[in-house]
């Protein structure tokens, strides 16, 4: 699979993110894009994020190796009809969608199954838009690739490869497996933080000192709440058997604890909390406890060696001790590359202060 031309249909956060990452490790790859806002085109022709600007979906993308689809979820399945009419047999097309079975379906409904591969990176922010994309946004994310059934089996190895070569870390599954699992550890967590928040709104007091003390721990556990309704709106829609699925068995846990209550089970209560403890700690991941105030904050760094120990040694040059310090993996919810914790208010408001002395790029909770 020789890709000589990349087209993307979207140019926002995630789809400038692999375009400025693609000419950083590609920078002879040719790149063409379209989108509604022909300023934001303007502006990425002259950063050299890409070479042409299109002013439609038309014959100029049949020149393209790759497609990347990356307009809502919703959208990207209509513009798969319109890319049909003038595409060429070796033209891959993938999208960026955090839901899967919709666009298979319709890929399948258009006799695609042989050209798509979906695509979904697992990586992000609140912010959005072309205006804080970042060449390593995906940058030791992982990137889910659902190849579509026809697809043949070197084109799978290409594409993944090319994954990689963005510094992502592709991982091919079923879109139905993709779903099931996004539904589960992404989807329901949003539904559940955004009804604490709700939860709280709901029953706190004309002094708002629930809204007072919910700072710190509280708002670790609920930040993705903030992240965008219409998006948030467009998966629900696109995922919701999944999703029902997962409610269903969350509600039963609920109502399983509830009856443990209601007749003072201690063990059953304890059990609850341990086995949540162990399973919580055996995950890849340096976050901290969800109710107690973490000393954290987020850096952008660049994949280099030594580039860690570069920061350890900055900090231990100013007499800071590290209690964790680790990669984010899935950064859906976080737009930096690196977590750092430390143990108490001083060493962290000291930690920050050193860093962006030294011109890192740190991102505060």
């Amino acid at each position: 699979m020789k890709i000589q031309t990349v087209g993307f249909i979207g140019l926002g956060l995630i789809g400038g993110s692999l375009a400025k990452a693609i000419k950083m490790y590609h920078p002879d790859v040719r790149i063409l894009a379209y989108m509604r806002s022909q300023d934001t085109l303007r502006e990425a022709v002259q950063e050299g994020t890409i070479d042409q600007a299109c002013e439609a979906v038309d014959g100029k993308f049949s020149a393209c190796d790759i497609i990347y689809l990356c307009a809502p979820v919703s959208t990207n399945a209509r513009y798969l009809e319109a890319l049909k009419a003038f595409l060429p047999e070796t033209c891959l097309l993938t999208d960026v969608g955090s839901t899967k079975t919709d666009i298979h379906s319709k890929v399948r409904a258009l006799g695609l199954t042989d050209r798509f591969i979906g695509g979904h990176p697992m990586a992000g922010s609140e912010k959005t838009g072309y205006e804080n994309a970042k060449p390593h946004l995906i940058e030791n994310a992982y990137y889910i690739l659902t190849p579509g059934e026809n697809v043949p089996s070197q084109t799978v190895e290409a594409f993944t490869a090319f994954t990689a070569s963005l510094k992502a870390i592709p991982l091919v599954l079923d879109y139905r497996q993709h779903d099931f699992i996004t539904a589960c550890v992404s989807h329901l967590p949003h539904l559940i933080a955004s009804s604490l928040v709700e939860l709280v709104k709901d029953l706190d007091g004309p002094q708002e000192l629930m809204k007072q003390i919910a700072a710190g721990g509280f708002k670790d556990i609920t930040r993705i709440a903030s992240s965008s309704p219409e998006m948030w709106e467009q998966i629900c829609m696109t995922n919701s058997a999944n999703i029902l699925q997962a409610l269903e068995h969350y509600q039963k846990q609920l109502e399983d604890f509830r009856q443990e209550l209601l007749q003072k089970d201690s063990e059953g209560i304890h059990s609850f909390f341990a086995a949540a403890r162990d399973y919580r700690n055996s995950i890849p991941d340096t976050s901290a406890g969800p109710l107690k105030k973490v000393y954290a904050f987020y850096c952008d760094m660049v994949d280099e060696a030594g580039g860690i120990a570069t920061l350890a040694t900055i900090l231990a040059s100013g007499g800071i001790s590290l209690r964790n310090i680790g990669i984010i993996h899935n950064r859906e919810f976080e737009e930096a590359v690196l977590r750092v914790e430390l143990y108490d208010e001083d060493a962290y408001q000291k930690a920050v202060a050193l860093l962006r002395k030294y011109r890192y790029t740190i991102y505060e909770r």
